[in-house]
């Protein structure tokens, strides 16, 4: 027997219409490129995205085709996620801190028909324009009075003006009704073993994940909070916030490029934000900020930190110096993201502040639609006792199934009754109350300031100079950016190369920021029975050692 309950699909345009119908007035806050602080009410954003979505058939792009976006944290940005994928297209949201080559790369993969871009990535976008196969127009997501001089402007073919691209549009536009299951978003991994693979979500796994995010053990958010996302909307769809403050009627602040401390105090404070999210090198900068100036915060209340580790020491400094609770939160690209917060259970209510510290320090337990379990290497599951470590598998309907266009093949691991698990590439530990603490990593991959840097790559162009016999890139502390990449190599016989002659051999072969810091010379690199190198005991044998940049 069968429910008799309405049919009615999970669709990501069914955000943008609830908060349209029920919090029109509510305000989303934009820091724009042009320099000026934008308001527009969630009506009239609904009323653009409509305006964008009529803009994808006058773009010639169909149903199940990919628009890119190369931009920041705006109320544009957000008016394409809807348009786009309201509409049954699919919004590919491109990192700009990747290397041009990559860009081109997944732009070619994903098969984008058109670029939209902050006019902050120009250069950028005269560097790839050129170069892709697909991209058959490039709009400015600025107005007339902001786009290139028309010589600049030639060098890119097929080069519109969003403002005036939407003006030739109508509002008039009925939001079409399609299975949950379609394509709605698309991102792509950092590459951290060649080249990035894409990430394709749904309308049901975004908006699954999208109510579980606002639930009070995680996001907590509500009609009464002002929403601040830091994490950009180009990674991870910004955690789902640009989708939680339309669903739960939040006041939305979006900071555009100023990500420097005194920007966002000042929108926090301006605006008075009471809810953020971000990684834990954006609040470095913050607190540094607060703390030179004297400041309080008047109104946050809460921050979303993930990404990387958040080092208990900001946890305790928000807490105590600011009021301000931290949800430590984690979760990965291809989780949509989020898997695990720290909320308190309440027996931890009667806790100390240094018990409460504990608790806020791990990575969390499992929201609801995220199942987790830690396994051994013969692939049994491991007690949940807080002590056993083993690697992290997931699973849940926000969780990949495979990789767009089935790269690398299927991610999963079977158990015993068929069920297929996300293998994270994570070694933790879980206690038995069901708190997760992440302990290692078994992909030997780079964490920096939240962003992956892939250790292979680094390595195979080192490997390319013809001083290097071997060489291995390892993740060094960083009191910043938590990590950065240390490159360990033993010379060829007779060879000899300098540090600044092998960092200087990276310029122009991958994004400025994945170089190494550091490059120490040894003798002989740890090799395993098959010839792998041993990483773990590289990372032991230079633990102590002080970056340059540290």
């Amino acid at each position: 027997m069968l429910g008799q309950m309405m049919q009615l699909p999970l669709l990501i345009s069914s955000l943008i219409v609830h908060a349209e119908r029920h919090h029109g007035d509510q305000l989303v806050v934009s820091r724009r490129v042009e320099g000026d602080i934008h308001r527009i009410p969630y009506r009239e954003v609904a009323a653009r995205a409509r305006r964008v979505a009529n803009a994808m058939a006058t773009l010639g792009v169909m149903p199940g085709q990919r628009a890119a976006t190369l931009a920041w944290n705006t109320h544009r940005h957000m008016e394409l996620y809807y348009g786009v994928s309201g509409s049954g297209r699919v919004l590919h949201t491109v990192n700009p801190r990747l290397h041009p080559d990559q860009i081109v790369y997944i732009a070619d993969h994903a098969e984008d028909q058109v670029m939209f871009f902050d006019m902050t990535f120009w250069p950028l976008i005269q560097a790839v324009a050129g170069r892709t196969k697909t991209v058959k127009h490039w709009v400015a997501m600025t107005s007339r009075e902001h786009m290139p001089p028309a010589e600049q402007a030639a060098k890119v073919p097929n080069l519109l003006c969003y403002e005036e691209l939407l003006a030739q549009c109508s509002d008039s536009y009925a939001w079409p009704v399609f299975d949950e299951n379609t394509a709605s978003s698309l991102c792509y991994t950092s590459g951290t073993t060649g080249n990035p693979k894409g990430v394709l979500y749904s309308h049901r796994s975004t908006v699954l994940h999208t109510m579980a995010a606002a639930l009070p053990d995680c996001l907590g958010c509500s009609a009464s909070d002002a929403i601040l996302p830091v994490v950009p909307m180009f990674h991870v769809n910004s955690w789902g916030i640009v989708y939680l403050a339309p669903m739960t009627g939040a006041k939305l602040v979006l900071p555009g490029p100023g990500l420097d401390g005194k920007s966002l105090y000042e929108l926090f404070e301006g605006e008075r934000v009471t809810i953020s999210a971000g990684v834990p090198t954006v609040w470095q900068g913050l607190l540094a900020h607060v703390e030179a100036h004297g400041l309080k915060f008047s109104t946050m209340r809460k921050s979303a930190i993930g990404g990387s580790a958040c080092p208990p020491a900001m946890i305790r400094k928000f807490r105590d110096a600011y009021g301000v609770h931290v949800i430590h939160a984690w979760g990965m690209t291809e989780m949509s993201p989020i898997g695990t917060a720290a909320a308190f259970k309440a027996q931890h209510q009667g806790l100390d502040d240094e018990g409460k510290l504990a608790v806020m320090s791990t990575q969390g337990r499992a929201v609801y639609g995220v199942d987790m379990k830690i396994v051994g290497e013969d692939g049994a599951e491991l007690p949940w006792d807080g002590a056993a470590s083993g690697d992290l598998l997931v699973r849940g309907p926000w969780i990949i199934d495979a990789y767009f266009k089935g790269e690398g093949g299927n991610p999963l691991v079977k158990d015993g009754e068929g069920n297929g698990w996300f293998p994270t590439g994570d070694v933790a530990k879980i206690t038995p109350e069901g708190y997760m603490v992440i302990t290692d990593r078994s992909k030997d991959v780079i964490k920096s300031g939240g962003e992956w840097i892939g250790s292979i790559d680094l390595e195979n162009i080192a490997m390319a100079h013809p001083a290097v016999a071997m060489a291995a890139c390892i993740a060094a502390h960083h009191p910043k950016w938590d990590e950065r990449p240390l490159l360990v190599v033993v010379k060829k016989p007779g060879a000899e190369v300098t540090r600044e002659e092998l960092l200087a051999f990276y310029e122009g072969k991958i994004a400025k920021w994945w170089t190494p810091d550091d490059v120490v010379f040894t003798d002989a690199i740890p090799l395993g029975a098959t010839g792998k190198m041993q990483k773990n005991k590289l990372r032991e044998q230079f633990k102590a050692h002080r970056l340059p940049t540290a």
